[in-house]
């Protein structure tokens, strides 16, 4: 995220920062059923409601990056190539983001511990992370729409959005699983990007006569 100009955006960010990390860690170590609202503001030196002012939710606080995987999806659609097919942008953004070593695409010991483990272990995060999911692709199809120059009531939008989210899921799972079983980053990131490859295949052939692949 890049850092505001104006010394206060930079002294609210640094304040949203310090809280989220409190409750990454707190949930990590006990996890997040266990941990209060008022133990996170202790623990982040804030008030309660200074909490609240940037995290409506807990829930929130836990997916605190969930905007910047909406906004990356957003960004490789609408700077994509005029040559180069929105699933097919899709695509090469998975590659990217794993060449940067992009945080979204992290697949470790820490990953394993601090996400994967703590939502499995509350049913209020599954339900979160079910409804971020519901809101990913209304997101998703708006995207496509705008990239096509079609009304985002477009059928075929929504289809494709739902056929990305779809293999995503499966290959970031599939790459957890794999880290799980193996404890090597590099191939978990390989089965990621190998499920991405073959889904979009599919996608591009399911997709074929619209704008979208």
């Amino acid at each position: 995220m890049p850092m505001p100009s104006d010394r206060r955006s930079r002294k609210r960010l640094a304040t949203r920062q310090g809280i989220s990390d409190a409750a990454t860690r707190l949930f990590s170590e006990r996890g997040f059923d266990h941990v209060t609202v008022d133990e996170i503001a202790e623990a982040a030196d804030v008030g309660r409601m200074t909490v609240f002012n940037h995290f409506p939710r807990k829930e929130d606080m836990f997916f605190d990056r969930d905007e910047e995987g909406r906004e990356l999806l957003r960004e490789a659609l609408r700077r994509r190539d005029p040559g180069v097919a929105p699933i097919e942008a899709l695509r090469r953004l998975a590659h990217r983001l794993v060449a940067e070593r992009s945080p979204v695409v992290e697949f470790s010991a820490r990953s394993q511990q601090g996400l994967i483990r703590t939502i499995e272990g509350s049913e209020t995060l599954k339900a979160r992370a079910r409804a971020i999911r519901d809101e990913l692709a209304q997101v998703l199809t708006v995207a496509l729409c705008e990239s096509a120059g079609r009304e985002p009531t477009d059928r075929d939008a929504e289809l494709a959005a739902g056929l990305l989210l779809a293999m995503w899921t499966v290959a970031f799972l599939q790459a957890h699983r794999t880290f799980r079983q193996s404890r090597d980053t590099e191939q978990a990131k390989a089965a990621f990007l190998a499920v991405v490859d073959k889904g979009s295949i599919g996608l591009k052939a399911a997709m074929a006569g619209t704008p979208y692949a």
